[in-house]
């Protein structure tokens, strides 16, 4: 028995995905600059061995961090639609949409002192 086909709108819906990640890293200086700091993390951890357990962490946090900037970027598009004027409820919700990449951004600051310092001082000490 052959395995059925997924609808096309199924297909479709990835296709609108990698359209909206394309977008985001390619017209967002914050996109930019997350995935920049996410691949030299990447690096550090390879270059210092970071346990399975840490690359979990780290992974999942450097993805959280984008995640954030991405839904950061929609709320603001959205409010800026529809709300093309000044409005102080406007401004409000692109404040916090933006606090909350600033709360995660913080966190994820500590989480990667957390993970990399020790190891950063073990590979200096050695020298």
């Amino acid at each position: 028995m052959e395995k059925p086909k997924p609808p096309k709108g199924y297909l479709h819906s990835f296709t609108y995905a990698a359209h909206g990640i394309a977008h985001f890293i390619t017209h967002e200086h914050n996109a930019k600059s997350h995935v920049i700091t996410t691949i030299l993390v990447i690096v550090l951890g390879i270059y210092v061995d970071l346990t399975r357990t840490e690359w979990i962490i780290v992974l999942l946090s450097c993805g959280l961090m984008l995640c954030a900037e991405a839904f950061n970027t929609a709320i603001e598009r959205v409010v800026d639609i529809s709300s093309p004027s000044y409005h102080e409820l406007a401004k409000q919700a692109k404040d916090v949409a933006a606090g909350a990449v600033l709360i995660l951004a913080i966190f994820e600051a500590i989480i990667g002192g957390i993970i990399f310092i020790p190891h950063i001082i073990s590979v200096v000490t050695s020298w």
